[in-house]
């Protein structure tokens, strides 16, 4: 609530920083994920510890200490809860899948106090198995998720919502047995085909999005868990944080890009202080004019051959490692994102229209 509160405060002032940063640490991970935008390489490409506290202590000066910690997988980044540590007055919620959270993992998040664990469950054992390109994947994750929850961490399971999946996660069931693990929160992602396995077919149907927010609205009234989406205000409109400005996201080779899949930057942090980095950036500033003019969804689902025109007349560079993005932008297809202009849905809940309207949506890039 304070980030959005000094954000909002920031644009009255003219001036263009995010309420939350989203920083990979390292493109190393243990799994090979369907539709995940990162490549690994050998050896990883990994952000310095000095670039990462910079980046931190630049942000904070901005009044921003909210923070979100990918990867890969973070928990594979050497020292990682040692880099947090040296933060306690800032919050981060790490995005991981689980695997890897041990006793003495989880002791030391509950010693430090300023990490949330966002564990990620991409459908029941086989599907999730499969998703997610390996055996026990499931099981290992759910062991992270209970030595989480055990200790009484701020714990949270997220699903990237696919073909594979959607009647999996979808359902009522699936929260309330989220809810029966002691988790206090649970995140709900549109998956996007992107990376080097893009795997087009899992990408969801228009009517199966629809279907997806009206699960959520309904569920929110009634059970206590606390559900999360980034797509939607509270009248049920679609947006874009990266659009709004609300948030950016740093890859491991410092590049400012606007979200994670969406691989294409003209700064880096290397180059300076990264508040006056996206200040000044005109390809960020340029990035939300763009997207608001074609759609208040998701442009790389929706408009990819439009995206990639925009990024090749905007100079940017390539950033995902791989040796030809402008190529995949080519070669995407356009699916349905969460802009349904004839389907919205708003919010049936006073406490989510409320939260929604004041603190995180209530504001914009849309006029």
């Amino acid at each position: 609530m304070l980030a959005v509160n000094r954000f909002e405060r920031r644009l009255r002032q003219g001036k263009r920083f995010p309420a939350f940063i989203f920083i990979s640490l390292t493109n190393n991970c243990n799994l090979t994920c369907k539709g995940c935008w990162v490549s690994r390489s050998r050896p990883s490409v990994e952000m310095t510890s000095e670039t990462f506290d910079r980046i931190l202590c630049e942000s904070k000066a901005q009044k921003c200490g909210f923070f979100g910690i990918l990867g890969g997988e973070p928990l594979l980044y050497p020292g990682l809860l040692e880099l947090l540590g040296r933060h306690r007055d800032s919050y981060f919620q790490l995005f991981t899948n689980g695997m890897l959270i041990t006793d003495q993992v989880a002791d030391e998040m509950r010693r430090m106090g300023n990490i949330t664990p966002l564990v990620s469950i991409e459908g029941l054992e086989q599907t999730s198995d499969e998703r997610r390109g390996g055996e026990g994947v499931y099981r290992r994750s759910m062991d992270g998720l209970k030595r989480c929850v055990d200790r009484g961490l701020i714990t949270g399971v997220a699903s990237s919502v696919c073909q594979s999946n959607f009647k999996e996660v979808v359902t009522e069931t699936f929260v309330r047995d989220v809810m029966a693990l002691g988790v206090q929160y649970l995140w709900y992602y549109i998956y996007r085909p992107a990376g080097p396995d893009p795997s087009p077919e899992l990408a969801l149907s228009a009517e199966q999005i629809v279907a997806l927010r009206r699960f959520i609205v309904d569920v929110r009234m009634r059970v206590p868990l606390v559900v999360i989406d980034a797509y939607w205000d509270d009248r049920g409109r679609a947006l874009c944080p990266a659009a709004m400005g609300i948030s950016y996201h740093v890859n491991p080779g410092g590049d400012i890009e606007p979200c994670p899949p969406i691989q294409f930057a003209t700064e880096n942090v290397k180059d300076g202080r990264i508040d006056a980095l996206i200040g000044r950036s005109e390809f960020l500033g340029d990035f939300s004019e763009f997207a608001s003019k074609h759609t208040r969804g998701c442009v790389l689902l929706e408009h990819p051959q439009e995206l990639k025109t925009f990024v090749e007349t905007s100079g940017a560079r390539a950033t995902s490692g791989r040796p030809d993005g402008i190529g995949e932008l080519a070669a995407m297809q356009a699916h349905p994102g969460h802009h349904q202009a004839d389907c919205e849905i708003p919010e049936k809940s006073w406490f989510y229209r409320l939260a929604k309207r004041k603190w995180f949506f209530g504001f914009g890039a849309y006029g």
